[in-house]
């Protein structure tokens, strides 16, 4: 479906039924498939021929799924996973080792920076963090010889800084690694990081996606533009024989458009698990029928509420780049003219008792540990999704102690800000 517009895409893109088959995304709930010789099952265990032989590593339901949201991002291949943080995983570990370097902006998601900093340094693999807005000079002394990718978010979880695609990808391709960027908050609909030099591109389905709280999930893009066997040095998984498939050089079998996800599928999902159920790619590919359609409403509310913020006497600050008075609003103009996101972040005087009475009293916004639903929800990260940083950490990230991060849905703009306003007048 190349030719056609992305709103088509999210509704059709991914399946085509042939004559008398399911209208729907058929549900596979299998986890074994049959083969009539044991020669036909041998050449799928050798690569040698496509299919399925068991749901830890592949499900036609999720392929399906998989192959829409490449073409919603303009990749060349892409696979489900259990859930975001398990894609960045596997998008991450499926070109380090122990002895790797990352580069990473330190203004990520705080389960993604616990990530980098803590479990995957326990495995061997350092990470060396770097401000979203550094300079060109700046991001090159992050580098190493060692240095296997970078990373970063579009819209950051929760600062809502916005990463400068193109200057991180220039950088990266310049010391011969890949961008790998996190499109969680965007989404293709508003943005296409491939389009701006990113290699990789992940998310958590669980967010907008999905949009509905309904199912966990992760998935992750490649592009199919990084050249694996122009730095073969750096990327021996790739491009050097893997003896656990009888000597399957990745990057040559498969090809620069194919390498990547075919690896991370056959040798990450059969040894680590972290698949997507098909029931959740299921109800993952309802969610991206409406995507199109649900972005907008979201952009909508997110830049109405952090307006009416702006005006209130109880908030220090409120970012979403939407704001002409963002710093990022001219660089979110650039790579999101649509707009980005529905969340948007802000601090109150009064620093965590004052988070905590604004939540308590309000009426239309639960406090959950989610973001991105059709449902309004809001959290104070500090004491949450980021409660395992130190301060220096979390001030490093742009996160204050009286920071609200409130994620608006799809009701009245108007219903919203009417209860955001009897909760600020509570403190």
């Amino acid at each position: 479906m190349s030719n056609y517009k992305i709103n088509t895409k999210c509704v059709q893109g991914g399946y085509t039924p042939g004559n008398g088959e399911p209208r729907q995304i058929p549900i596979v709930q299998s986890t074994t498939f049959k083969y009539a010789t044991s020669e036909d099952m041998g050449k799928l265990f050798d690569l040698e021929a496509s299919g399925y032989f068991y749901s830890r590593l592949q499900n036609p339901t999720c392929d399906m799924v998989a192959a829409k949201i490449a073409e919603l991002e303009g990749g060349s291949a892409a696979m489900l996973t259990g859930s975001g943080q398990a894609a960045n995983f596997f998008a991450l570990f499926n070109i380090c080792e122990a002895g790797s370097h990352i580069v990473s902006s330190s203004s990520i998601y705080g389960g993604t920076f616990n990530l980098l900093g803590v479990t995957m340094a326990k495995m061997g693999i350092e990470v060396t963090f770097v401000a979203p807005d550094a300079s060109e000079e700046e991001l090159n002394a992050a580098f190493r010889d060692n240095t296997r990718a970078m990373f970063g978010e579009t819209i950051a979880n929760p600062a809502l800084t916005v990463l400068d695609i193109e200057k991180f990808a220039k950088v990266a391709h310049a010391h011969g690694v890949p961008l790998i960027v996190d499109n969680t908050f965007p989404t293709p609909v508003n943005c296409r990081p491939i389009e701006w030099g990113a290699d990789i591109v992940t998310h958590s389905t669980t967010k907008y996606m999905d949009g509905h709280g309904a199912a966990v999930g992760g998935a992750i893009v490649d592009s199919g533009n990084f050249d694996w066997m122009a730095h073969a040095d750096k990327y021996p998984g790739l491009c050097t024989p893997d003896e656990s498939y009888h000597g399957i050089t990745y990057a040559e079998k498969f090809g620069q458009k194919a390498a990547f996800i075919t690896k991370a599928t056959s040798q990450l999902m059969r040894d680590l698990g972290c698949v997507q159920s098909p029931q959740s790619a299921f109800i993952l590919n309802l969610g991206l029928e409406s995507l199109h359609v649900r972005m907008p409403r979201h952009v909508e509310n997110g830049l109405a509420v952090a307006k009416f913020l702006e005006q209130q006497e109880q908030v220090v600050s409120v970012n979403y780049p939407g704001l002409e008075s963002s710093p990022y609003y001219e660089i979110a103009k650039k790579y999101m003219p649509n707009g980005g996101c529905g969340v948007v972040s802000f601090e109150l005087a009064g620093g965590r008792a004052a988070a905590e009475s604004f939540m308590k009293h309000l009426k239309l916004a639960a406090i959950e540990t989610h973001v991105a639903d059709a449902r309004t929800c809001c959290l104070n990260p500090a004491t949450s999704t980021h409660r395992q940083m130190s301060e220096e950490q979390l001030a490093a990230a742009g996160i204050p102690a009286g920071m609200i991060r409130m994620s608006l849905g799809l009701e009245d703009k108007e219903d919203l800000i009417a209860d955001i306003k009897q909760a600020l007048a509570t403190i």
